[in-house]
């Protein structure tokens, strides 16, 4: 008997019947571990009933207030992120240390967000014309929609409705069907933090919701983070529908490596930002650039680091990558790896046919040399444990390989010269840099997003432009006239 997972509405598990389920695997076993409820028509009705419904009382609540919650749900998380941990573990895989660094990320999420009474502040003109006064009010948006992807379960959700609920605005999360229950983990806390029923509302499903909340009049705003052809789907019909959005695509990662770089260093970034949370991230590089004549040298290092990287399940501490989230997306990061073989690139280590125990989604990491700009393990985004090393005879030729690719997500530069590195953050067209840090992802107080074809909408997530986005300005002219010149007596009431 597995368990059922089922929607969080009005702030308590939906009891309907569902007309579909999914099934919920533990990636390390191949078992099937729950099933989950998938939304229909019904259950999306009544999602955003609830959340339109808590509306008024949760956008009337003081600033006060609705950061007390906040901080109180931030407390509770720090309290139980164990237990969430191994939560994310159990369905998405990824190595209890992974999915405690998840944790502390999105915890910097909820901590900006406590600081809304200062975030939310409007501007003040006095006197803009004679006795008229101009200022701006910050209002919330009304009912929002998070659509969020597997390989953060606990992060991405955290990167939206924390700064959808301090603004004011109720929320629909719909988080993937492949690892749903940290998502229900999380509106259970909110609710024991003090937030009201239907502010926060959890609705499972496939294609049927996404596109339910992409269509319904009062979802007013959708935050997306999954692939770029669904990321341009989502924002294309989001905006036909008249809602704001912001879609987050997918990425290739660059990494460059210059001759003067710590190859030691550069190798042991390598490997950690390709093959942690078995490359199921964004953010993980996909593409190291060495500049000559570093190339054999540095890949010979990648290489040794490699040979001692533990593949196992995620709840042993001694692993260090865990296995792929589902069978058939292990078959489609194998087929890549069966594809870059056939279209010519050098197959340095093979972690096809690795030999783990359990019946799970197992593939080792893999390492391709001397890649090609034609090869598809060079142009898709694979999504698994899969680095490829290209060559670049100068940084001139590495950085003219970055910008002419279609993504702009995330890239990296490592030098020991500081000029090189200045001239890398101006030149190149990606939205994320790091300098000798292979995964820079933005702080809590900064924005995380992309360029080109990493970002739909022009607004990045969390950050001051998470608080943008899940908000709109009024611009109030004030007037008023001196009622003394009328006869009217601004003091004590007259005799009568």
């Amino acid at each position: 008997m597995t368990d059922r997972i089922s929607h969080w509405i009005d702030g308590k598990p939906f009891s309907g019947t569902p007309a579909r389920t999914g099934e919920v695997f533990d990636p390390a076993t191949g078992q099937v571990r729950a099933h989950v409820d998938f939304a229909g028509d019904a259950e999306v009705e009544a999602a955003v009933a609830a959340a339109k419904a808590a509306l008024p009382g949760w956008r009337g609540t003081s600033l006060a207030g609705r950061t007390r919650v906040l901080f109180a749900f931030r407390e509770l998380l720090s309290a139980r992120k164990h237990e969430l941990a191994k939560i994310i573990t159990s369905e998405h895989g990824k190595v209890e240390s992974d999915a405690a660094g998840e944790i502390a990320r999105a915890i910097e999420n909820v901590e900006f967000a406590c600081g809304a009474a200062q975030l939310l502040k409007g501007g003040f003109s006095e006197n803009a014309s004679t006795g008229v006064d101009v200022y701006s009010i910050a209002q919330p948006l009304g009912v929002v929609g998070v659509i969020s992807p597997f390989n953060f379960p606990a992060m991405v959700p955290l990167w939206f409705v924390p700064n959808a609920l301090a603004c004011g605005n109720t929320v629909v999360l719909k988080p993937s069907e492949k690892d749903p229950s940290a998502a229900v983990f999380i509106a259970e806390l909110f609710a024991e933090a003090g937030l009201p029923a239907g502010a926060l509302n959890v609705l499972h499903g496939d294609k049927v919701a996404v596109d339910g909340l992409l269509t319904h009049a009062d979802v007013k705003a959708i935050s997306f983070v999954g692939s770029t052809p669904i990321a341009r789907y989502v924002y294309e019909t989001g905006t036909r529908h008249g809602k704001r959005v912001q879609a987050l695509g997918g990425a290739k990662n660059h990494m460059v490596v210059l001759p003067d770089a710590d190859l030691d260093l550069a190798a042991d970034a390598a490997v950690s930002a390709g093959f942690g949370s078995a490359g199921e991230r964004c953010m993980a590089v996909s593409v190291v650039v060495a500049v000559d004549p570093i190339g054999d040298e540095l890949v010979r290092k990648i290489t040794q680091r490699m040979s001692v990287l533990r593949v196992g399940d995620g709840r042993d501490p001694e692993s260090e990558m865990g296995p792929l989230v589902t069978k058939a997306h292990h078959a489609r990061v194998s087929s890549y790896v069966d594809a870059g073989v056939g279209e010519g690139a050098s197959l340095v280590v093979d972690g096809r046919g690795i030999e783990v125990a359990g019946d799970g989604f197992w593939l080792g990491p893999t390492l391709f040399d001397h890649v090609r700009p034609s090869m598809s393990i060079y142009t898709d985004e694979i999504f698994g444990p899969v680095l490829s090393v290209a060559r670049a005879a100068s940084y001139d030729e590495a950085l003219e390989l970055i910008n002419a690719n279609p993504y702009g997500n995330g890239t990296a530069i490592f030098t020991g010269d500081g000029a090189a590195a200045r001239k890398f953050q101006n030149e190149v067209e990606v939205g994320m840099v790091g300098v000798n840090v292979p995964i820079p992802v933005p702080v809590g107080y900064y924005s995380f997003g992309g360029w080109k074809d990493s970002l739909f909408g022009d607004s990045h997530a969390y950050g001051p432009e998470g608080f943008h986005f899940f908000t709109r300005t009024k611009v109030v002219t004030s007037r008023w006239p001196d009622r003394s010149h009328a006869g009217v007596n601004l003091g004590f009431p007259r005799n009568s």
